[in-house]
């Protein structure tokens, strides 16, 4: 055991360091592009959108061209059927993919193309060093976590995001000791190229409340509604557009062309405000200003374009924003101090969407501080009960079923698997309305 420590003090430190260096290399360039966009003239984010569209899509489409082996690259996928790897050589598509999505205004996260780099540094480590398919699954999870606490400044939260993501309702122990020696230093790493992070207080808290915690657990049902629009807005119009291709024999490069387009119309109505990542709304939201109702569904439309037409970006910082302008909305609606509401609707819909309720509530204590921890773990356990086996990742394998109430086959991909209700209750229901 001691040897297992010492072996995971230096392969996990190693990725840490590789992945936290990508990690902040990927950020400040975004910073930059960010930056340079910002308040550019309305005419030209109209013809910026459906520019990136093609820039996405002939990218990917040759890119990948590149990957000469039968392996797909992405992290569940390489997890559970590749035994931890990836194609090497197209390690660099996404991120860059990534930077011009996002610097040309489409609404998509920061974090997908960081847990990529961290997967294919991981994947890459363990085949130069010609490990066993179990220590390079390690690494590859190693990875992931190192690239989530990379881009969040949440190391812990990062670590345990990268071993939950992986199945819904199992979290392997046997995996976080490199998870979280891979966060901690890809966290210190970022932190030493000089990526800064935001953290948030929520000092009116004082003592604990039974109302208040029943209120934060009814933020959590309405944030586990508005993650049910966002996954299930993500899922439709991704398969829309891949009918639209098939039916009309499209070029896949012309559809984010024809999503940036749809996008550039849709902002003629929709403030762009929701365009990119939208930190600007939640950084408002956690600071207790008003926020409109319809936001999330907003967000949710304009991420769904984005991404379902085939750019390419994350889907986790959405749920930061979703859930901070829906908590924050409708804690004006029962009471509760909007912060606390925005707090408690991140947290809710990043455990529901992702199906990560024990990271989630981790990254509300490294975010927000131990002051609110009660409340926001109410909240994000709630969310993810009530958005049922739906995720944002369709290849997400379900070991358990959320309830004893339901069953479904154990390791089949929520985006496949049928679940039903199960035979104990069917029988109970038979016997109590059809004597």
């Amino acid at each position: 055991m001691l040897a297992t420590v010492l072996q995971w003090l230096v392969l996990a430190t190693l990725v840490g360091v590789m992945v936290g260096s990508g990690v902040s290399l990927f950020l400040i360039s975004l910073f930059a592009l960010t930056h340079a966009t910002t308040g550019i003239p309305f005419w030209w984010q109209l013809l910026l959108l459906p520019a990136a569209g093609l820039a996405n899509g002939l990218l990917l489409h040759y890119g990948y061209r590149l990957n000469r082996t039968s392996l797909q690259d992405g992290i569940i996928t390489a997890f559970h059927e590749q035994e931890g790897r990836l194609p090497l050589k197209t390690m660099l598509i996404k991120p860059v993919a990534a930077l011009i999505t996002l610097a040309c205004g489409g609404a998509a996260g920061k974090e997908g193309p960081c847990s990529h780099i961290g997967a294919s540094l991981g994947a890459g480590m363990g085949q130069l060093l010609h490990l066993n398919s179990e220590l390079q699954k390690r690494l590859v999870a190693c990875g992931v976590s190192a690239g989530f606490a990379g881009v969040f400044g949440t190391p812990i939260a990062g670590a345990i995001y990268g071993v939950e993501v992986l199945a819904i309702g199992r979290v392997r122990t046997d995996f976080l000791l490199p998870a979280i020696i891979g966060g901690v230093t890809a966290y210190q790493t970022s932190q030493f190229w000089g990526v800064p992070y935001d953290y948030y207080s929520l000092p009116f808290l004082s003592g604990f409340s039974e109302g208040l915690f029943l209120k934060t657990i009814l933020i959590g049902i309405i944030c586990g509604l508005a993650a049910r629009v966002y996954v299930g807005s993500f899922h439709i119009l991704r398969h829309a557009f891949d009918r639209l291709r098939v039916a009309c024999k499209l070029w896949p490069p012309l559809l984010p062309l024809l999503g940036g387009g749809l996008l550039a119309l849709l902002i003629l109505v929709i403030p762009t405000d929701y365009l990119g990542l939208s930190l600007p709304l939640m950084n408002s939201a956690l600071h207790g200003d008003a926020s409109p109702y319809l936001g999330f569904l907003w967000k949710s439309l304009l991420v769904a374009i984005t991404l379902g037409s085939g750019f390419y970006g994350g889907v986790v910082t959405p749920q930061f924003v979703i859930g901070a302008v829906t908590g924050n909305a409708f804690g004006h609606l029962i009471g509760i101090n909007p912060a606390l509401g925005a707090a408690a609707g991140l947290v809710a819909v990043v455990a529901s969407a992702s199906n990560t309720p024990v990271a989630a509530i981790l990254l509300g204590v490294e975010l927000f501080g131990g002051q609110g921890l009660l409340y926001t773990a109410g909240a994000a356990i709630s969310a993810y009960l009530l958005i049922g086996h739906r995720s944002i990742y369709p290849d997400q394998p379900l070991a358990y079923p959320k309830s004893s109430w339901i069953q479904m086959r154990p390791e089949m991909p929520v985006g496949q698997g049928k679940v039903r209700l199960s035979y104990g209750l069917l029988k109970w229901w038979h016997q109590r309305f059809h004597r």
